[in-house]
C-alpha cells in the first residue's frame, strides 16, 4: 500500500468514528429528551412500561391536597374518577397559577410506589383564561370619529 492510500484509509476510519460518535450522541440525546403524553387513566393501565420512560401526565390539582415541604411539593392530580400522587422536586419554582383547581401538566418518572415524581410543572388557571362576564347596563351607543354632526345633534 503506498503512503498516499495509508493517508486516505486512516483519514476515512476518522471521519467514520467521528460521524458515529456523533450519531450516538444524538439519539441518546433524542431519546434522554423524549415524553410521553399520558392520561391518569392510561399511566395505571401502562404496566411496567410506565416505569421505564418519560411521561408527562395532565389532570386537575385536587382542592386542598398541595402541600409543601421546603424544595419539594406534594399534591394530587385528579381527571375524571382517577387521581396521581406527584411530588415535585425541580429547581424552578412553581408558577402563579399553581393553586387548587388548576390544571396542571406534570413532566416526570412513575415509580413503583404509584408516585409520580415531577421535574417540571406547568400550570394554567381556567378562570384567568376564561371570557369576562358582560354587564347588563345599558349598550352604548358608538360615536365614529369621522361623524361630523355636533355632539347636541348626535344625541337627539
Amino acid at each position: 500500500m503506498s503512503s498516499q492510500t495509508q493517508k486516505f484509509v486512516k483519514f476515512g476510519s476518522a471521519i467514520a468514528v467521528i460521524l458515529l460518535a456523533l450519531g450516538y450522541l444524538a439519539y441518546t440525546g433524542v431519546q434522554e429528551s423524549k415524553s410521553y403524553y399520558v392520561t391518569i387513566k392510561e399511566l395505571h393501565t401502562m404496566g411496567d412500561g410506565a416505569y421505564s420512560k418519560r411521561l408527562r401526565v395532565a389532570g386537575n390539582v385536587q382542592p386542598g391536597s398541595i402541600r409543601r415541604s421546603g424544595t419539594h411539593m406534594n399534591f394530587v392530580l385528579v381527571e375524571n374518577d382517577q387521581i396521581l400522587n406527584v411530588v415535585y422536586s425541580g429547581t424552578e419554582p412553581l408558577p402563579d397559577t399553581f393553586k387548587d383547581n388548576a390544571q396542571a401538566l406534570a413532566d416526570g418518572s412513575f415509580s413503583r410506589d404509584g408516585t409520580f415524581y415531577a421535574k417540571q410543572i406547568q400550570a394554567k388557571c381556567a378562570s384567568k383564561y376564561a371570557p369576562q362576564q358582560q354587564n347588563d347596563a345599558a349598550p352604548t351607543k358608538a360615536v365614529s370619529h369621522l361623524d361630523t354632526r355636533s355632539s347636541s345633534e348626535r344625541l337627539n
